[in-house]
C-alpha cells in the first residue's frame, strides 16, 4: 500500500474488525504520538538544562522552581502515557489490540481514533468511572 493510501485511510465498521489495515493504522498512529511525546521532552529537557541559571531574586527564584515543578510533573505524566503507548503497541502485535480487556467485546473505531490507547469498551470505562465514584464518596 502506498504512502497516500496509507494517509488517507480511516478504519470504518463497514470492514472487519482489527484487520491488518486497521492494525497498521492504529500502529502507525501510536508511533506518531510516542515519537511526538518523545520529541516534546527533549525540547523540556533542553530548556531546563538552559534555565538552570541562578535567580539572585527570591521571587524569580520561586518562580522558576514552580515552573520547573510543573514542568516534571507533566513529563512524569507523559512518561506514564509513554508506557500505555507501548502496552498498546504490544497489543497490536500479539493480537489483543482493539478489545475490551474487561468484557473481552471490541472497543468502538470512534472511540479508539480519539484515544488510541483504550482497553476498556465505553460501557465498561463507564461502569469503572461509577465504582470509582462510589468507593472515593464513601
Amino acid at each position: 500500500m502506498n504512502d497516500v493510501a496509507v494517509e488517507s485511510y480511516k478504519p470504518s465498521d463497514d470492514e472487519p474488525f482489527m484487520n491488518e489495515r486497521q492494525r497498521e493504522y492504529f500502529r502507525r498512529k501510536l508511533i506518531a504520538w510516542r515519537e511526538s511525546i518523545l520529541a516534546e521532552s527533549r525540547d523540556t529537557l533542553a530548556a531546563l538544562q538552559q534555565e538552570s541559571e541562578n535567580h539572585p531574586d527570591f521571587a524569580d527564584r520561586a518562580s522558576s522552581e514552580t515552573d520547573r515543578a510543573i514542568e516534571l510533573r507533566a513529563r512524569d505524566r507523559q512518561r506514564k502515557l509513554i508506557a500505555k503507548i507501548e502496552a498498546a503497541l504490544a497489543r497490536i502485535d500479539d493480537g489483543s489490540y482493539g478489545y475490551c480487556v474487561e468484557t473481552g467485546d471490541a472497543i468502538s473505531l470512534r472511540r479508539l481514533d480519539a484515544r488510541p490507547i483504550a482497553t476498556l469498551s465505553v460501557e465498561a470505562q463507564e461502569r469503572h468511572e461509577r465504582r470509582e465514584r462510589i468507593y472515593r464518596d464513601e
